[in-house]
């Protein structure tokens, strides 16, 4: 159980945190600005480069994370407010377990024992992406599978069933039927 002065030390984190948290997210930013061209004062984006324009879409998408992340804090801190409030601060909501102090003090709004806040790690050490490219990436997931690479006429070929801007003349001499333009095609999409 924590004394009261360690809990006094808590919510006094968690309220200044909150007033930092506030005065972040009431500024949103320059979210209040509706198009990215708004938030550079341009009056035109006709003459600006596409790399320009990417920068900015950019850093406008990192700052609606950004804005997303700090409301997501702002209810944690809320709920862990209201948690002091009703006198269950400190105790994990998973066990019942105190939390100790030093957990406290270094995440506030943490609401679960060491044991239970380990449940949320994310598990998977390699990208999804790996998937694609080798079957036996992972040393613990072994197939006997024959490894065949995943390439860039394979990539296109998926994603040209979806429609290009080629007509079947363009490919392999005229043809009357687009479901004939790609090898191995077999007339399906």
């Amino acid at each position: 159980m924590i004394s009261n002065q360690e809990l006094a030390a808590c919510k006094s984190a968690l309220l200044n945190r909150q007033t930092e948290l506030i005065n972040h997210v009431q500024d949103h930013l320059g979210m209040t600005l509706e198009t990215a061209q708004e938030s550079v004062g341009e009056l035109s984006n006709y003459d600006n480069h596409p790399g320009d324009t990417a920068s900015e879409l950019f850093e406008r998408s990192k700052d609606l994370a950004l804005n997303e992340h700090a409301e997501r804090e702002l209810e944690e801190i809320n709920a862990a407010l209201h948690a002091i409030e009703e006198g269950t601060y400190g105790i994990c909501s998973e066990c019942g377990a105190d939390i100790p102090y030093e957990r406290l003090a270094a995440i506030p709004t943490a609401d679960r024992c060491i044991e239970h806040a380990n449940n949320n790690v994310f598990k998977q050490h390699r990208t999804i992406e790996e998937e694609v490219y080798s079957p036996n990436i992972n040393p613990d997931d072994t197939s006997e599978e024959l490894q065949v690479e995943y390439d860039a006429e394979d990539a296109w070929q998926e994603v040209s069933v979806y429609g290009t801007s080629e007509t079947p003349s363009d490919l392999y001499g005229d043809r009357e039927n687009y479901d004939e333009m790609y090898p191995n095609s077999d007339g399906a999409p």
